[in-house]
């Protein structure tokens, strides 16, 4: 690899000075599989000469095992390093590559070409300020190439390259590129790209990626290459107004005190007045420290630490904006959100939203139509599965300070994760906040949980009894608030046949429509816990993460899961409403444990066997449970 021939050791620091200055692109590759996309990013490697000798030996040896192209270099190869990959000539991971020319650094990410790697092409998206969009100059526009165009646009790439690859087995013809330039022109109209340019290539043989070829002197417009160094990428963020998204509170003595972070909004000068945008106070800008000194401004994209003339309470997660140009501060917004986990999303279960260095716990309220990336028509539905895209409301437990996507991509975007195993599940860009409330605040009340509770002489508690329909759970309860009552407390038993015929009578039996029955009587049950009740809830409640939602709702302490562990078969031979044989027999649709799943508790704090056990028996040890844990006072014993 020769990057600079002819370096003379006196004109090592200026070259060095001379690369630090280049602008940088970042791009990605997307189109249907086998369009040429890991071909084309070789041919570039190859072209710039950024591919060391061993590489190349390397890859003459693998092009043999491998290779698609004979006896020839498949310069796809040096793309598709995975095994996987490589055995059956597909991209199945987003790899990056750097490199760079006389006029500008690039880094390039080749995307899958499958449907169900549609969440990989999005992650390369999301950083991307352009995308170079395949075309199998055969094929032409296909449901694929109409997916990443939408998935693009969506993310925010305002440019395209239309590269209409294997322009050679179509003997080099004008008339089929203008048709396919027509036909993207045609149904990409409505994407909103700042700039979309067409360009006939072929990257197996090199035509106009880096070079002219005289195959295509009908072409007047630039070569791939030449397009990529001159395009204008810039952002709304560089020019539009100043955000610090505040990652760590710099604090090494006790004479300084800082905020770091990355600004993904600019400029910002030594002078200005920021302001907190959460708790709206405000302070000016005293120094911007960085590795190599002060300095007087810091555009979009400086990694800088901040200090302010004032100390003002800020912390993690807090934006800096100008106090004439805030960003937007609130706990619902509406949003696209790209479904990326295998289980599906349900409006009402609840993740860890992250933005901005802010994390906070999140759920979607409402489905408000899927999108079809084949059609770009409006679906509705209830759940999201893996690879879908929809346009959601959604609520937070905090307010948090955003921007709309459009405006600026790091403060517009946001990423859902799963509270138990942590996963990345969704991606999600923010279109605007919602206002419908703004009339709606919480009232002050003069008396509050602990004085109620303690009229009624108790402490509350929620006992949420879970289990298959037959295992006793009901029974359970009832014994239980029998046993209560003689002890003068004072329950409730919210059990879920009941709440069927009123409160959730609107509901079916799909797993969205069973989220949402949860989630109603979770809410239900934290307010009669807020009246000082002793609430028993006695639902099948098959899923794990809404049962950890109900917990979530309640105090330390005030939650006990009861798992009535009783085995399906012995359920089904006591069948008291018959619901299991109807069931077997197709009767029923999506019945627990026939045709739709129960998820056992991992750690109840209470598991109960009701075989060869009374329901009375069983209330018994649940109350010694409670006494033992100060739930129930334990009765004085007059014998000694």
């Amino acid at each position: 690899m020769n990057i600079a021939p002819d370096l003379k050791p006196e004109d090592i620091a200026e070259y060095i000075a001379s690369q630090e200055d280049k602008g940088l692109l970042r791009f990605l590759t997307c189109g249907s599989v086998d369009d040429g996309k890991s071909t084309l990013i070789g041919r570039l490697l190859y072209d710039t000469k950024l591919i060391f000798e061993d590489q190349l030996m390397a890859l003459e040896k693998d092009s043999k095992r491998h290779g698609t192209v004979g006896e020839e270099i498949d310069l796809a190869l040096l793309v598709d390093g995975l095994e996987a990959e490589r055995e059956q000539g597909i991209t199945i991971d987003v790899a990056y590559r750097f490199f760079a020319t006389d006029k500008r650094k690039f880094i390039v990410a080749d995307t899958p070409g499958h449907e169900q790697y549609t969440r990989n092409m999005a992650t390369g998206a999301s950083t991307a300020d352009l995308a170079v969009l395949l075309v199998d100059a055969r094929k032409g526009i296909l449901t694929q190439t109409k997916r990443h165009a939408f998935i693009a646009s969506l993310l925010g790439v305002r440019h395209v390259v239309l590269a209409i690859n294997k322009i050679d087995l179509v003997d080099y013809s004008q008339a089929r590129f203008e048709e396919i330039r027509a036909a993207f022109d045609q149904f990409a109209e409505s994407f909103d790209f700042d700039s979309a340019v067409a360009i006939p290539l072929s990257a197996r043989f090199g035509d106009n990626v880096t070079q002219r070829s005289p195959q295509l002197a009908w072409y007047e417009g630039p070569t791939l290459l030449e397009h990529l160094e001159s395009v204008d990428t810039a952002t709304a963020e560089a020019s539009g107004p100043f955000r610090l998204p505040v990652q760590w509170v710099n604090r090494p003595n006790l004479n300084f005190r800082g905020y770091s972070g990355t600004i993904t909004g600019g400029p910002v000068r030594v002078g200005d007045e920021v302001v907190v945008a959460a708790s709206g106070k405000t302070s000016v800008v005293d120094r911007l420290v960085t590795m190599d000194g002060d300095l007087p401004e810091a555009p979009a994209g400086q990694a800088v630490t901040l200090t302010l003339r004032d100390e003002i309470d800020i912390s993690r997660g807090d934006v800096l904006a100008p106090v004439a140009n805030r960003p937007d501060v609130s706990d619902q917004f509406a949003s696209h959100l790209i479904w990326m986990a295998e289980q599906p999303m349900y409006p009402g279960r609840p993740y860890l939203l992250k933005i901005a260095g802010r994390t906070v716990a999140a759920q979607v309220t409402e489905i408000k139509h899927k999108i079809d990336v084949n059609t770009f028509t409006h679906l509705a539905g209830k759940q999201l599965e893996l690879n879908e895209i929809a346009f959601c409301n959604l609520a937070l437990s905090h307010p948090v300070a955003f921007d709309p996507y459009e405006a600026n991509k790091d403060t517009g975007s946001f990423i859902f994760i799963d509270r138990m195993s942590n996963e990345t599940v969704a991606a999600g860009m923010i279109w605007f906040g919602l206002r419908r409330a703004t009339n709606v605040h919480r009232q002050a009340l003069d008396i509050n949980k602990a004085e109620r509770a303690a009229l009624k002489n108790q402490r509350p508690a929620v006992l949420w009894f879970t289990g298959l329909s037959g295992s006793g759970k009901s029974t359970i309860a009832n014994a239980l608030e029998q046993k209560l009552h003689e002890r003068g407390k004072h329950t409730y038993v919210l059990d879920g046949d009941n709440v069927r015929h009123g409160l959730n009578k609107d509901l079916g039996f799909t797993e969205a429509d069973r989220v949402e029955n949860i989630r109603r009587v979770a809410e239900t049950a934290k307010l009669f816990v807020d009246a000082g009740l002793i609430t028993l809830v006695s639902f099948i409640s098959p899923f794990r993460s809404e049962r950890r939602l109900a917990r979530s709702l309640m105090e330390e302490g005030e939650f006990y899961e009861i798992h009535v562990d009783t085995p399906l078969e012995d359920c089904a031979k006591r069948d008291p409403k018959g619901l299991y044989a109807k069931a077997r027999a197709g009767e029923i649709k999506n019945f627990t444990g026939i045709d739709s799943p129960y998820e056992a508790p991992q750690t109840p704090e209470i598991r109960v066997n009701t075989v060869g056990h009374t329901p009375e028996a069983i209330a018994d040890d649940i109350i010694n449970r409670l006494e033992a844990d100060g739930v129930l006072e334990r009765p004085l014993d007059w014998h000694i």
